[in-house]
């Protein structure tokens, strides 16, 4: 954390575990403008605008960082809920964050709808297995992401009939869409039964 006098920023986020056919999550890659040369992996996601859910602002970011336009709707329930706390351009922040599961075969990530801040802090993507989570010494987020991974991917399987995720198609900021930068994780909880709600859109 900083040592600012100014107030701590409390504010809540939405996030997204974007797992595609080969059960690897896609993480993005990016800093502080505040401490220039430490950076680190984090999903899609960022605070609540004003009027919008957590899942609402978690579909907005997905789109916004990836290109990827889901529905809110489609991202179903969280399955994990954190409590962060961490420091970015110079603020410091208490948030509370619900991620959201999504499942795609493919998808190509196009990053035209970050805004300009985004566009500086947010320098690459790369999809993740939970082993390479596991074996890397590079900073991820949220802490145990390798587990959590895991757990969505051994245990979540599509119903039956149900129709494949988006196929292939054509992923910090401001306030609202900041990374959670080099946070301290003060508590998180794993959803019982999350792998039973995952959502997969058809085309």
């Amino acid at each position: 954390m900083t040592e600012s006098n100014q107030p701590t920023i409390e504010r809540r986020a939405g996030r997204v575990l974007l797992v595609d056919r080969a059960g690897r999550a896609l993480l993005l890659h990016g800093g502080d403008p505040a401490r220039p040369g430490t950076r680190w992996w984090f999903t899609p996601g960022g605070g609540l605008e004003p009027g919008e859910s957590t899942v609402q602002a978690a579909a907005r970011e997905l789109f916004e960082e990836t290109g990827l336009r889901v529905d809110a709707a489609d991202l179903g329930e969280p399955i994990l809920h954190e409590l962060t706390e961490f420091s970015f351009n110079g603020r410091d922040y208490a948030q509370t964050q619900d991620f959201f599961l999504f499942r795609v075969t493919d998808w190509q990530v196009d990053t035209a709808g970050m805004d300009e801040e985004e566009q500086l802090t947010i320098i690459e993507h790369r999809w993740w297995s939970a082993s390479e989570l596991e074996g890397t010494d590079e900073l991820i987020y949220p802490v145990g992401l390798a587990g959590l991974l895991r757990s969505q991917v051994d245990g979540a399987s599509p119903a039956a009939g149900t129709p494949a995720s988006l196929a292939a198609g054509s992923q910090a900021s401001s306030a609202a869409g900041a990374p959670a930068a080099a946070p301290t994780q003060v508590e998180a909880s794993s959803l019982p039964g999350a792998a039973d709600r995952v959502r997969e859109k058809g085309l």
